[in-house]
């Protein structure tokens, strides 16, 4: 059966390291290739301070297994620099993944050594996915594991991901639907808007402001083009002058102000007190300006209605990846079908690993409080255990085929009530 060639553009195949192309030209050679084995990722910890992670990107990296199938060109350039003989060329020249594929749907929480996602296939196969999959989950996951902790400090108020000039332009596109999987309710990324269908919200920057002989004059013009319902900026030059002439030109339906700097929540209550003294009681205060989870915590009690975040959520709050790593715990000493899989793991100090499939549950006390997480080598059931269980892992690929595909919707409302089951 001949298989479609996908474009350069498309294909995702040289999205990996060079030693997964010679580790499968030595497998082919001895025949390792052929036996089944079992790939799991997960972290071995999680970063200081944080009570659980948060798996985002599957759906990311389903997509690009998908694509992962070598174009001519790719194989030519692999031969032309000799990373792989003929052999190996020819096993890549009709390459489709045709494994299966279990993982922590997008939005559930994790702990060190979860099986975030599991990877059953020939060893071949398995093989050479690892970079692909490792780079798509540690970044989404870093990013989501923020974004969710800005989410629980923001106590409902409205979270707007405005990162994207703070980080590479496809990761931009990424976050922002990490972001988005955990709770936040917009980005100001257009590229996210069309590609997922994340909201998308913006006004104007500073140097609109500037651009214009005053800030009257600068706010008369956005309100003309955008509606009285719009956010104007007033930290530019004098923050109760600007409110004052914000009013003046939009009434007191004006939409909203924006605070990017100084004192955010002193100048928070002082805009309130003004904006309401004026009769502009429904106009909104949106703080920006290096917000992270902390200082998000720290503007509880002031009158902030909305909080737009960059920096802080596209670098993961100061963890930029989620520390997963991809490794084999389970082969068949043979290419049979039937061929029993046995354990595998690193004894290496610091770094050993535990041998076997591993199934995830997240357990309950009376209450219906997570009370824990259990990793068993078995399935098993919550009947067989005798305790309130939870199967954390969902089939995502079989034998090839996503199997797995929520809305986003549908992930944002798993992530909600994540939090409920594992809050305080």
């Amino acid at each position: 059966m001949d298989i479609d060639e996908p474009t350069t553009a498309k294909s995702t195949a040289l999205l990996t390291d060079h030693y997964e192309l010679t580790m499968l030209r030595a497998a082919l050679a001895d025949g390792v290739a052929s036996n089944r084995a079992v790939f799991e990722v997960f972290a071995r910890e999680l970063p200081p301070g944080r009570p659980y992670g948060v798996a985002a990107g599957l759906e990311r990296v389903l997509d690009a297994i998908t694509a992962f199938r070598f174009t001519s060109e790719q194989i030519e350039f692999l031969q032309a620099n000799e990373v792989v003989d003929a052999r190996t060329a020819r096993y890549l020249r009709t390459f489709r993944f045709g494994g299966d594929i279990s993982a922590y749907p997008e939005g559930e929480a994790y702990q060190p050594g979860s099986p975030v996602l599991t990877v059953d296939g020939s060893f071949g196969e398995c093989v050479l996915l690892e970079t692909l999959v490792l780079s798509i989950l540690n970044h989404d996951s870093a990013i989501a594991a923020a974004a969710s902790r800005m989410v629980v400090a923001a106590g409902g108020r409205t979270l707007i991901e405005m990162g994207a000039r703070r980080t590479h332009e496809d990761a931009a596109i990424a976050a922002a639907r990490a972001a988005y999987l955990v709770g936040f309710d917009a980005t100001s990324d257009l590229a996210a808007g069309l590609r997922y269908g994340v909201p998308t919200a913006g006004t104007v920057a500073h140097s609109f402001v500037l651009a214009h002989r005053d800030e009257q004059a600068a706010f008369a013009s956005q309100v003309a083009a955008l509606g009285t319902d719009t956010t104007v900026l007033v930290d530019s030059y004098d923050v109760p002058a600007a409110i004052a002439k914000a009013v003046r030109v939009a009434g007191t339906r004006l939409g909203a102000i924006r605070l990017d700097s100084g004192d955010i929540a002193a100048q928070a209550r002082a805009a309130r007190m003004q904006l309401d003294a004026l009769g502009a009681t429904t106009t909104r205060i949106v703080a920006s300006g290096d917000l992270d989870e902390f200082r998000i915590a720290d503007l509880a009690d002031a009158p902030v209605d909305a909080y737009g975040v960059g920096t802080s959520l596209v670098t993961g709050s100061g963890h930029p990846t989620a520390g997963f790593i991809y490794k084999l715990v389970a082969i068949a000493d043979g290419p049979d079908a039937d061929a029993p899989l046995r354990p595998v793991a690193k004894r290496s100090e610091g770094k050993a690993t535990t041998g076997g499939r591993k199934v995830a549950y997240r357990s309950f006390d009376e209450t219906g409080h997570a009370d824990g997480e259990q990793l068993v080598t078995d399935a098993m059931t919550a009947e067989a255990k005798g305790t309130r269980l939870r199967a954390l892992q969902v089939p995502a690929m079989v034998a090839g085929r996503v199997v797995h595909r929520p809305s986003l919707d549908e992930i944002r409302m798993h992530h909600r009530d994540v939090l409920v089951e594992i809050g305080p």
